[in-house]
């Protein structure tokens, strides 16, 4: 173990001792799962980089809670040290157990936003004054998220939303997986402690009023900020919170709608008596032409035997990478309606590999600014404060691709 932390001292330190020669045991039989057990103790771990992140418990804890923390942890450390792995940990030992000392008290989580940990537990231990109180108003607050006391002399909202399009098509062009998965940003430069309101064309708040469902979304899986009043929005869907100051994730939503591919594969992939390789790739956008999908990057698998790699394109540029035995075709415009071809010619050993390789999915990955898939829209953003002040929201949509196999399609 490489630091520790017992909160409620209910649990041998010792403990830990079981968890790897268990993980690896588990990993050997193909029984790995994120939560193991020995005798009575439980081990919920995540890994992050080169380290394992391990919460031990007796009892049957609320094993969301226990991720989340985890998950927190992760976010809250590498915040502070920009890369989270086992050379910051091992440069910053005090710095992390004044932040584990903060992050939960007694097993329970306690404050969890970096922003405001980082107004008294700094990098440079020596700035803590001894004769001030070390914890600022702020944590004890029922906003405990937003400082009080702050001024702009121009007030701001800046809103992004931007929708990730998880696609897997096979080699018939069927879709075998389609989902969109959206996250609401917001940058706030407001002062005072203002209220915000946030409107958006929701179908359950358009059943509840009575208004037309067309133009509405059915949004699933909704996940909020703490800033976020639950009860308001379970009562009349509104959503009403006192945002953080600066940049933070208002809330995140899926939608398992049915969508066609933006970006359309077709592949033809051709072998010559176990010489040589030749592969074809036709992409072509399937959104609109006022459209322009963005960094491009189009992954198509070759053998893992393949050599002597050539390459043409009527568009952007092609690349091996051997390392993980795929092609990137590389587009930096592509806008919606056109069409491109990318070939690419490889060299095969003349001896057959005696196992059969299998043929993984092509993925591509994009982003589409000003456009979104769902048809979600921001209706409107309220500022409540008691100054009295208007600020001008600016909201972007942004649509990316998803996932490792954003879009597939093979074919011999």
């Amino acid at each position: 173990p490489l630091i520790s932390r017992n909160y409620k001292g209910d649990i041998a330190m010792s403990e830990i001792d079981y968890f790897m020669p268990l993980l690896m045991q588990r990993e050997e039989e193909g029984a790995l799962a994120p939560l193991l057990s020995h005798g009575r103790v439980h081990f919920l771990w995540i890994k992050h980089s080169n380290l394992y992140l391990v919460a031990t418990t007796l009892k049957n804890a609320n094993a969301s809670l226990v991720y989340s923390f985890l998950y927190k942890t992760v976010e809250v450390f590498s915040e502070y040290f920009k890369e989270l792995e086992e050379e910051s940990i091992r440069d910053n030992f005090v710095i992390v157990y004044e932040l584990l000392d903060e992050l939960m008290d007694f097993g329970f989580p306690q404050t969890t936003d970096s922003k405001i940990l980082q107004e008294y537990i700094t990098q440079q231990g020596n700035k803590l004054e001894t004769g001030r109180s070390r914890v600022p108003p702020t944590v004890t607050n029922a906003v405990s998220w937003r400082s009080e006391g702050i001024k702009y002399k121009k007030n701001e909202v800046f809103i992004d939303v931007i929708e990730s399009v998880n696609l897997l098509v096979n080699a018939n062009g069927s879709v075998l997986l389609s989902e969109i998965v959206g996250t609401i940003k917001l940058k706030v430069f407001l002062s005072g402690m203002p209220e915000l309101r946030l409107g958006l064309n929701d179908r359950v708040l358009f059943e509840l009023t009575g208004r037309s469902k067309n133009k509405s979304v059915e949004l699933e899986d909704v996940k909020f900020h703490q800033c976020v009043r639950l009860s308001r929005f379970d009562n009349d869907r509104t959503i009403s919170f006192i945002p953080p100051d600066g940049d933070f994730e208002l809330m995140s939503y899926r939608l398992s709608t049915q969508v066609k591919p933006l970006i359309w594969i077709e592949s033809v992939i051709e072998k010559f008596s176990h010489s040589r390789v030749e592969i074809m790739v036709k992409a072509k956008g399937q959104f609109k032409k006022q459209s322009v999908a963005n960094g491009v990057e189009i992954a198509v698998p070759v053998p893992s035997d393949a050599d002597s790699p050539r390459f043409k394109t009527s568009v952007g540029s092609a690349k091996y990478v051997p390392e993980k035995n795929v092609v990137i075709w590389s587009i930096k415009s592509f806008p919606g309606g056109k069409e491109y071809l990318m070939r690419a010619h490889f060299g095969l050993p003349s001896v057959e590999k005696e196992e059969v390789e299998g043929r993984p999915p092509i993925g591509v990955k994009f982003e589409i600014p000003y456009f979104t898939v769902s048809g979600i829209q921001v209706r409107y953003m309220k500022i409540i404060e008691k100054s009295g002040y208007q600020a001008l929201p600016w909201v972007r949509y942004i649509t990316q691709s998803g996932g490792k196999a954003a879009c597939s399609l093979g074919q011999q």
